[in-house]
């Protein structure tokens, strides 16, 4: 029998309230996602403010980079430019995103889950989404 780790609702729970609380001293708005080792969704935010869209955007982020274990961007990056990879329905799954904002998070060698950020720009969900993976990977 294989064991699989991932982030708990504590983390997960962390992870959102720093995100919170960094994109309102930016005064921005985002919706936030995170997700366990499969990319089943364990904790979410949208703040007041953040595009409706960004709902189920944050959460296939999430999604796409804890069953990719890379960052959406990457795939993203891929599928912009088909020589470099593939097109995005090489996937088979319409949940699958490449927009910037989704990060897998690792322990120990493996995926654990994903932290994910929408509503703003690809920078600032990357760089927001970050900020949650790292006060996981410490914990």
């Amino acid at each position: 029998m294989r064991t699989v780790q991932t982030i708990d609702y504590s983390e997960a729970k962390s992870a959102v309230g720093l995100i919170v609380e960094k994109a309102l001293q930016m005064q921005k708005a985002a919706a936030i996602a995170v997700a366990d080792a499969h990319g089943d969704l364990l904790c979410f935010a949208r703040m007041d403010g953040a595009p409706v869209s960004s709902i189920s955007i944050a959460m296939n982020k999430a999604w796409t980079a804890a069953r990719e274990r890379k960052p959406t961007k990457e795939i993203g990056d891929k599928v912009k430019h088909p020589e470099k990879g593939h097109d995005i329905a090489y996937y088979g799954d319409p949940k699958y995103v490449g927009w910037g904002g989704g990060i897998p998070v690792w322990k120990n060698g493996e995926v654990v889950g994903a932290v994910a950020v929408s509503g703003l720009s690809s920078n600032e969900d990357i760089a927001l989404a970050t900020l949650g993976v790292e006060l996981i990977a410490e914990l």
